[in-house]
């Protein structure tokens, strides 16, 4: 089962971390432009803060460290993001629609899923000991 939950967590870490790097490297000023059409204010800062929150949830669920924390930062970018940027129930092109509304459940089935993180018991195994916990446990 260990096994699992590490495949399952290097999948979700690694989506965490590819569009941290779309946030932060490959296209924040794509997203900025996208995050401006929605309304949010000082859209680049917006984007860059997000992508940072991506990062860190991201490396938290791969290297199993303070999974407690990534899973905060996932919720926290989530939870916003969710319900501004994929709003479809103010979306008229029923094509559009259609886009958002998956956008906006998918966004939700990843919040469950970081959510469920939480049930592992810690320390995760295999995971990055840090600090004089770590030490402690050696």
């Amino acid at each position: 089962m260990k096994g699992l939950v590490l495949v399952g967590r290097i999948l979700v870490g690694a989506y965490y971390l590819y569009n941290a790097l779309n946030h932060l490297v490959f296209a924040p000023g794509q997203l900025a432009e996208y995050a401006a059409s929605k309304g949010v204010p000082l859209p680049l800062l917006a984007v860059i803060v997000t992508g940072l929150l991506l990062l860190i949830g991201g490396l938290s669920i791969l290297l199993g460290v303070l999974p407690r924390v990534g899973v905060l930062a996932l919720v926290v970018f989530l939870l916003p993001v969710t319900f501004w940027m994929h709003d479809f129930w103010n979306v008229a092109d029923p094509q559009m629609r259609v886009f958002q509304m998956t956008q906006f459940v998918k966004n939700l089935a990843l919040m469950g899923s970081a959510l469920m993180f939480l049930a592992i018991p810690e320390p995760w195994e295999p995971s990055l000991k840090l600090g004089k916990r770590a030490a402690s446990r050696q």
